[in-house]
């Protein structure tokens, strides 16, 4: 796209950015309740009001949905595709926009299933789930932070735009925990998804799906990966294990950035 387009345009693609990112930290917060059971008005364990299996056929829908969405709208080939019918600057965004709204979707529609999996009674033990509940979402936050969130959200993108300079894709780096795991992101999500006092049948089902999802989505996000930042990658793949850090040191790695 042209760093020479209309300037309505150029403020309607960086409102765009704005608003779609306004409406996933909209999102975002709210998850955090909708998964932990509090302060939201539905959540993943409210009082169920369907039967069991309705209930769930319910909501295995809804997290397909979320996962066809997040995976689909992420391969290059789509963002190729709609890249047609959108400025460029824009895409990324979109990405963000859908994803807040399949979540939406599946915060207005979640159908509890009730039952309890497990109820840790003891103080120590809820002391340490909750805490592993924050960690995860932290680790999220933080996360994104390291690797440049404004970028991961889009909003760099559409500012560049607005400010008619040109886009350069982020050098690949690993920062902070990307040293210890390839994933750290993925890790948080596991801690928010898993570590609590009270699991229900729905919050199983959640959690299950959810890491079968996160498993799959790696192997696809690694191939990009690969074919965009080449050897690079693929040696950082090599010495850096997935999810679950290694116990021996680390080998030494070279002085440049990736």
């Amino acid at each position: 796209m042209s760093s020479h387009s209309h300037p309505l345009l150029r403020f309607a693609v960086l409102l765009y950015g704005f608003v779609s990112y306004a409406i996933f930290l909209a999102t975002f917060l709210y998850a955090i309740g909708f998964v932990g059971d509090f302060l939201v008005p539905r959540s993943i364990d409210s009082v169920p009001v369907r039967d069991t299996w309705t209930a769930l056929m319910i909501d295995i829908v809804l997290l397909g949905l979320f996962a066809l969405q997040h995976s689909v709208m992420a391969r290059p080939w789509f963002k190729r595709a709609l890249t047609r019918y959108l400025p460029e600057p824009a895409e990324r965004s979109t990405y963000v926009l859908m994803s807040s709204l399949a979540l939406i979707l599946m915060f207005w529609r979640w159908e509890p299933i009730g039952g309890v999996i497990w109820n840790v009674e003891s103080p120590l033990g809820r002391v340490l789930l909750h805490s592993g509940f924050a960690f995860g979402w932290l680790t999220v936050l933080v996360t994104t932070f390291l690797i440049n969130h404004f970028d991961l959200f889009g909003l760099r993108q559409v500012w560049k735009f607005f400010r008619r300079q040109r886009y350069v894709s982020l050098k690949f780096v690993t920062p902070g925990p990307y040293k210890l795991v390839r994933h750290p992101l993925y890790v948080g999500w596991l801690f928010a998804f898993w570590c609590t006092p009270h699991m229900t049948a729905a919050h199983l089902v959640f959690a299950v799906l959810t890491t079968a999802y996160i498993l799959v989505a790696i192997q696809f996000e690694e191939r990009d990966l690969i074919a965009h930042h080449g050897s690079d990658y693929t040696e950082y793949r090599r010495r850096t294990p997935m999810m679950v850090p290694r116990l021996s040191r680390p080998e030494a790695e070279p002085s440049r950035q990736l």
